[in-house]
């Protein structure tokens, strides 16, 4: 008898595949903090109002008459704190250098995460780049070739955590549901890594197939959505076809676009904020904290709306993402382009800066899960050649502007996001002539008939 396929949803919400996506999304908070801690911190760590020693880079007061008045205010803090004698184009280089680490890493542990599990490769990483964040302060007393160092590994451990996570999804989320679930998993990357871990290592598992606590609901509405792909967990990579493959090459310069803008904007923005608008390390802060939030909220809206249209057939797959790599990366340009000639105006200024990311996430339901659609058994693989794409890009951009806005402050940036907007609409192009969605032939499961 011929069995119809089940539509049922599960346990919807309630369900385990949507608290794997809600860990995932804490994980991913987690490892984006720590990466942009420094960018907050780096402004009073190379306070340029303060007299610098030559030797080393760094100079201190009295630590025990700091600790004789507390109530002191942060400004004043921070002309007694430790300085450090990093130039621009240094701090370029220590930005990127997380970006070097995480290259290393990208493809060799989406490889092994799709041949032994995605489990162990996550875990792991999450943990090396937690402690690793502890110990950067205590190596910045050392010098910045430590820092960079720390900051390099640290990128490796992320590279680890972040691209075994489409291995696992493509055993876990329904056609359907995936940029539902990846857009609440990958909105947390815009102190609790620890505790994320034991949840990790405790509650994740490599599929659903072998989670102790699912429900027999779930466990078929998953399996029967995912039924056409692979399961075999040891696979060649036809590497000839990849590099053939026109649709690949839209994926991976649409990486390459967004990540350009989007580094710029992780790594510079308390920077600009410093110093265009002149607001203090206090305020920078919570002012830079908005576009992040802006961005997890665009991300989970993003996916849910793609989602709507796909379940409901109001557009078919390959225009939704096209869509919303469009809305992704087209209004972030826009933004960038416009951001030089309010200056004047911090309202202005602030909104445009939020609206950045904001929009820029949009992508999640794009070209960052298409590899999800024309080659799933091979996803966890091509995401790790798609970031090393998109990170070789934020090398680039994070140096650029490091050297730009070195030769003038306001030339510089307008022309860091001019061009940062011509990067994103290069990438569009490429993506909207060449993006498709169909399962390649050369990804498809080829099944051995026996006589």
């Amino acid at each position: 008898m011929d069995e119809k396929p089940t539509t049922r949803k599960g346990s919807g919400f309630c369900s385990l595949r949507y608290a794997l996506a809600l860990i995932m999304h804490f994980s991913n908070f987690t490892m984006i903090t720590q990466r942009v801690s420094l960018s907050i911190a780096i402004i009073a760590m190379v306070n340029s109002t303060q007299h610098q020693d030559p030797a080393n880079a760094s100079t201190e007061g009295p630590v025990m008459d700091l600790l004789s008045n507390q109530s002191r205010g942060i400004k004043d803090f921070s002309t007694r704190a430790a300085v450090y004698q990093w130039s621009t184009e240094t701090q370029g280089i220590i930005f990127s250098s997380i970006s070097y680490g995480i290259i290393l890493t990208l493809i060799p542990s989406g490889y092994l995460a799709g041949i032994f599990g995605a489990k162990q490769i996550l875990g792991a990483g999450l943990l090396i780049s937690s402690l690793l964040t502890l110990f950067t302060p205590l190596a910045a007393d050392f010098g910045v070739i430590l820092v960079i160092v720390i900051r390099t590994v640290q990128g490796m451990a992320q590279g680890m955590a972040w691209t075994g996570q489409f291995t696992i999804w493509a055993k876990w989320a329904p056609p359907l549901e995936r940029s539902k679930l990846t857009s609440i998993a990958g909105s947390g990357e815009d102190v609790i890594g620890c505790v994320c871990c034991v949840l990790w290592f405790t509650v994740i598992y490599d599929d659903p197939m072998h989670h102790p606590c699912i429900s027999v609901r779930e466990k078929e509405h998953i399996t029967s959505s995912v039924a056409q792909q692979s399961s075999s967990p040891r696979r060649s990579v036809p590497i000839k076809a990849m590099v053939r493959c026109l649709p690949l090459w839209a994926i991976f310069m649409g990486f390459f676009s967004h990540f350009w803008l989007c580094t710029i904007i992780i790594t510079y923005l308390p920077t600009y904020i410093s110093t265009v608008l002149h607001v203090n390390i206090r305020d920078s802060g919570v002012l830079s904290s908005l576009p992040f939030i802006a961005a997890s909220s665009c991300t989970i809206l993003g996916g849910q709306m793609a989602d709507f249209l796909l379940s409901r057939n109001l557009l078919s797959l390959i225009t939704v993402r096209k869509l919303f790599s469009s809305l992704g990366l087209l209004l972030p340009s826009l933004c960038a382009v416009a951001l030089p000639f309010v200056t004047s105006s911090y309202i202005a200024t602030i909104v445009l800066l939020i609206l950045i990311p904001g929009t820029s996430n949009l992508c999640d339901s794009g070209f960052i899960i298409n590899t999800l659609d024309v080659a799933p058994r091979y996803a966890s693989f091509l995401m790790g050649i798609s970031r090393g794409f998109g990170l070789t890009a934020g090398i680039i951009s994070s140096t650029t502007t490091g050297f730009l806005i070195s030769q003038d402050s306001e030339s510089g940036w307008r022309n860091v996001f001019f061009l940062s907007a011509a990067v994103n609409m290069f990438g569009l192009i490429f993506y909207l002539i060449f993006g498709q969605a169909e399962i390649q032939s050369w990804a498809k499961e080829r099944t051995l008939t026996r006589l």
